[in-house]
């Protein structure tokens, strides 16, 4: 090739706990919809945290008939519907052919992966015995597995696996997923993030932590970003993917072109194993860099769409780097928090948040964050979309996701706007 490669969007799906396809969730996030309830996958009564963003009435008999969907993990199946959703959108078949499986690269996040098989294996090991497990429970739970099994069902052969980096998972899924393709390794690449978290003893252990919100008598209104009344984040489940391709490939084959993901970055804190660093340091270094690899100056983003998980410290030290980013033009950028709606996905949240900036710069509206009727004294001046959805031209966003461990991520896209 002469010219430099260009890595382009073409397809998305996603489910999320106000939506099992990115549409309706698109149409609940813009409307100011909650996916916060009451648990109900479980007895809840004895965990400081009693709410959740639930994916309810999920379905995925679409991809899997009735002995396989007891063979996958949730985790797994959500990986698998969005990407069934987001192949559609590309115009891509039911499976590709063989010389397109073997330019085709699978890259899927996920904080904890199999999660509910594990516990539920070892809640079976401890009851009943090792004698009783089930012959799947290590490909369930195992983290690579909604890759291996995306690459299985579709027939995609490049290179397949998992990041794991706790909630910066999904946003590194997509950025390694470019970097493939940028270097020559694939020429399509689906990527994304996964998790289905909603189970005791995940719950327990993160309230544990004192990282959950315990507002459980006002579910819709507990995730509240930036708000001087939050008090952690709310657990969610979700998936979201992306069909990327170089630029080439997509125009040879005819796909319509979404967005072009211009630039992506990678940094770690190496300060505290849950805090942000001080400033939010490393989440500013990511985001130069991924836009210093675009060529692109901080002049040009219109939208961040935020980590912003409700919780005391992340919150603000966030703010803090996207001031230091943007400079004077910091009050003039859309900021917007779509965890106040759907809770905090974990390792697919980088991912529901790309989808969402996608459809943000197709309609031209900015989704709103939900319950920020106090903002901290440390918003200042800064828009950050309180309440209320807003109408606005978005041709750059920035999509932040950091992760415990002080794994941070930044992805810069582009709206396609080339006749």
């Amino acid at each position: 090739m002469t010219e430099p490669r260009r890595v382009v969007i073409t397809g998305y799906g996603a489910v999320t706990p106000v939506g099992n396809d990115a549409e309706t969730s698109w149409a609940a996030l813009v409307a100011g919809e909650s996916g916060l309830r009451p648990i109900t996958a479980f007895d809840a009564s004895r965990v400081a945290s009693r709410i959740a963003g639930e994916v309810l009435d999920f379905d995925a008999s679409g991809v899997l008939d009735r002995k396989e969907i007891r063979r996958n993990d949730r985790t797994t199946q959500f990986a698998l519907v969005a990407t069934r959703a987001a192949m559609d959108m590309a115009g891509l078949p039911d499976r590709l052919d063989d010389a397109e499986s073997l330019e085709t690269a699978v890259v899927i996040g996920s904080g904890l992966g199999g999660s509910g098989s594990l516990i539920e294996q070892i809640s079976i090991n401890a009851t009943r015995g090792p004698d009783r497990l089930s012959p799947f429970f290590i490909p369930m739970a195992i983290g690579n597995m909604a890759a291996g099994q995306v690459g299985i069902s579709f027939n995609a052969r490049g290179p397949n696996f998992s990041t794991v980096s706790a909630c910066a998972s999904g946003g590194h899924a997509i950025g390694e997923a470019a970097e493939m393709i940028l270097r020559g390794d694939a020429r399509m690449a689906w990527a994304g993030g996964a998790e289905a978290t909603v189970y005791e003893a995940t719950v327990g252990g993160f309230a544990a932590m004192r990282a959950l919100s315990t507002r459980n008598d006002d579910p819709a209104g507990s995730s509240r970003p930036f708000d001087s009344g939050r008090d952690g984040f709310v657990l969610a489940e979700g998936a979201a993917m992306l069909v990327l391709e170089e630029l080439d490939h997509a125009r040879a084959r005819g796909a319509t072109i979404l967005a072009e993901l211009c630039g992506y970055a990678a940094t770690a804190d190496a300060s505290h194993i849950t805090s942000p660093a001080p400033g939010g340091e490393g989440a500013l270094r990511a985001a130069r860099r991924a836009l210093h690899k675009a060529g692109m100056s901080p002049d040009e983003i219109d939208v961040v769409s935020a980590h912003a998980t409700s919780t005391p410290a992340g919150d603000m030290e966030e703010l803090a780097a996207i001031r230091s980013l943007l400079g004077e033009r910091a009050p003039q950028v859309s900021v917007t928090a779509t965890k106040s709606a759907i809770g905090h996905t974990l390792g697919a949240a980088g991912a529901i948040a790309t989808v969402t900036m996608l459809l943000a710069m197709r309609d031209g509206v900015v989704p709103p964050t939900r319950n920020l009727t106090d903002p901290d004294p440390g918003v200042g001046d800064m828009d950050l979309t309180p309440l209320v959805a807003r109408q606005r031209d978005v041709r750059v966003a920035l999509v932040n996701a950091f992760g415990f461990g002080g794994q941070n991520s930044a992805v810069v896209i582009r709206r396609w706007d080339e006749a």
